[in-house]
């Protein structure tokens, strides 16, 4: 009896095995179509990379995709760009310092990633640094009148301002946009350092010629950090011998004493200090006027002139 039962079993597993399966056996055995299309799918994502996020899979930043201008008239650079900017602009202006675009194009393209940052930073750690970049502020003949300066006093901060105008042929409209400076603030922040650089001469004394500037460039590198003011200090090489001399033995420690001493000029709201005596302006900023170098190049070319006048005499 055990030994019937034990074949029937038996007969049945080899029944079940060799038989096709039906009803749920068989759904589960033979996937239908669409369920074997699902497998593949789920198969073929997971032997596909994973998809990049959209920021990723976007055209890289070049020459031929750049982003969109942060403020009017902001130009992004590539690395390669400020760079090549840096240099051929820094060259070419050694050769002509009176190009103020290259000056201009040099300051903004070596004024980043720290440089222009540490200024601004300068600024908002100052009471009136802040007010003025809330206010943002602009210098030209719109803003300013010129001709009310002249008016003024002569001791005052506007009157010096307008005279050396005056004497040096110089113009507040001629200081050009910044373009290449990604960050909004730090564009102002340059911008501002721009127009004030003529209230720097005015307060000095120093005169636009190629010495004078080189002077000017050198405190300010002392009181800014900017590299473009420091760089600019390599026109010495160009200056004539007795002028080499004298920038070393009287501007040069000029500018690094007074520079590093004084406060930091950019926080000089120039618009509220017009009518300020200017004496006491400079010893409020900690400032020696320098000795007059237009002064003493003219003496010079006087004592040439008599020189040559005793020499054609013969004496």
């Amino acid at each position: 009896m055990e030994a019937s039962l034990i074949r029937a079993r038996s007969g049945l597993r080899a029944a079940a095995t060799a038989a096709p399966a039906t009803g749920i056996a068989a759904a589960i055995a033979t996937p239908s179509p669409s369920t074997a299309a699902a497998a593949r799918h789920a198969i073929n994502r997971r032997s596909r990379p994973a998809a990049m996020p959209a920021t990723a899979i976007a055209r890289r930043f070049s020459a031929l995709n750049r982003p969109a201008p942060k403020y009017p008239g902001h130009v992004p650079l590539t690395k390669v760009e400020r760079a090549g900017m840096a240099i051929g602009s820094g060259i070419m202006s050694l050769f002509n310092p009176y190009r103020a675009d290259l000056i201009a194009t040099l300051g903004e393209a070596t004024a980043t990633p720290y440089f222009i940052y540490r200024l601004r930073d300068a600024m908002l750690a100052h009471p009136t640094g802040r007010r003025i970049l809330r206010l943002r502020p602009r210098i030209s003949s719109k803003t300013l009148s010129i001709p009310a300066l002249r008016a003024l006093p002569a001791n005052t901060v506007g009157h010096a301002y307008a005279a050396w105008l005056d004497r040096e042929g110089v113009s507040p409209d001629t200081r050009s946009a910044v373009r290449y400076i990604d960050d909004e603030e730090c564009a102002y922040v340059m911008q501002r350092y721009r127009e004030c650089h003529d209230f720097y001469h005015a307060l000095t004394g120093l005169p636009t010629v190629r010495e004078g500037e080189v002077a000017l460039k050198a405190f300010e590198f002392a009181n800014t950090l900017l590299p473009m003011t420091g760089l600019s200090m390599l026109a010495v090489a160009t200056l004539k011998p007795a002028e080499r001399r004298r920038f070393f033995g009287v501007y040069m420690p000029w500018a690094v004493k007074n520079g590093v001493r004084s406060k930091d000029i950019i926080n000089v709201f120039w618009e509220e200090e017009l009518e300020r005596d200017v004496e006491d302006l400079r010893r409020q900023l900690g400032i020696e006027q320098p000795p007059d170098l237009r002064e003493i190049r003219k003496r010079e070319k006087e004592e040439k002139r008599r020189l040559k006048e005793m020499r054609a005499k013969g004496f």
